[in-house]
């Protein structure tokens, strides 16, 4: 498990694809007690220890998951994610070459439960939810496409199963039409960086979470680099107060900037 960010209100980690959020129907420790164990040893904590889930990460999918240490402060993330008020960034690694280098993608989406599986449509049908997505190419090797990935909507599996949509499946999704598995029995999606205004401090935070340690992903990481989607954590203090006859700026207006 490792720590991305914490402080005394949240707790940012970078999930592997082989951790879970939170308990399933494996019986495998989740992060949620993982946490829970860590900060009870870290800080000689007595009794039983707070860690809220502020939103989910499936469990083929690596990166960024943000966990609250308050309940104050999980209604407030809980109401940044509800509303999209922080922007979110994904990298996905795909073998085939998307149609257009840069694009906005617009589906109506299906859930089926048992099969637990998304599917897409074009155009509305009975029981859908429109999604829509944003991504671009940031790199490319000889064989595959690095993707950026930014999400207007979350619906179940949406990026998994609307870049398949496109004829793109993420590597290693054999759920979603890759021809085979990777090694370690994840995918290459990666939630890459978060960034929001701090919902109690007020602060501009921005989390950025290392690739997977695989070859793969580390000379992407590289190549994306070099083509300026070079990322790092940073944490800023709240902006000074607005100078006279100057509009201000909400906090809502302030955390939909894109950093």
């Amino acid at each position: 498990m490792q720590v991305l960010y914490e402080d005394n209100h949240l707790i940012i980690i970078n999930k592997t694809c082989a951790e879970i959020v939170q308990a399933d129907k494996t019986g495998d420790k989740p992060l949620t007690e993982m946490l829970q164990e860590y900060l009870k040893e870290k800080y000689k904590k007595p009794g039983n220890v707070f860690v809220g889930i502020t939103h989910r990460l499936d469990r083929p999918t690596s990166g960024v998951v943000v966990f609250a240490k308050t309940s104050k402060s999980l209604k407030r993330m809980n109401d940044l994610f509800r509303v999209h008020d922080l922007t979110k960034k994904y990298w996905a690694i795909v073998k085939n070459c998307p149609p257009e280098p840069e694009m906005r993608l617009v589906n109506y989406l299906t859930r089926n439960e048992k099969m637990n599986k998304s599917f897409a449509y074009d155009k509305e049908v009975p029981g859908s939810k429109k999604a829509a997505l944003n991504f671009k190419v940031i790199a490319k090797s000889d064989n595959y496409y690095l993707l950026e990935v930014t999400l207007e909507t979350g619906r179940h599996h949406q990026i998994r199963c609307q870049l398949a949509h496109i004829g793109c499946p993420i590597k290693g999704d054999l759920k979603y039409g890759a021809p085979r598995s990777n090694q370690d029995g994840g995918i290459c999606l990666h939630a890459r960086s978060i960034s929001f205004v701090h919902p109690v401090s007020g602060k501009r935070v921005k989390v950025v979470a290392p690739v997977p340690d695989e070859s793969l992903w580390n000379d992407f990481e590289k190549m994306a680099c070099q083509n300026g989607y070079d990322e790092h954590t940073e944490i800023l203090e709240p902006e000074l107060p607005p100078a006279p006859n100057v509009p201000f700026r909400s906090r809502i207006d302030f955390g939909k900037e894109k950093i």
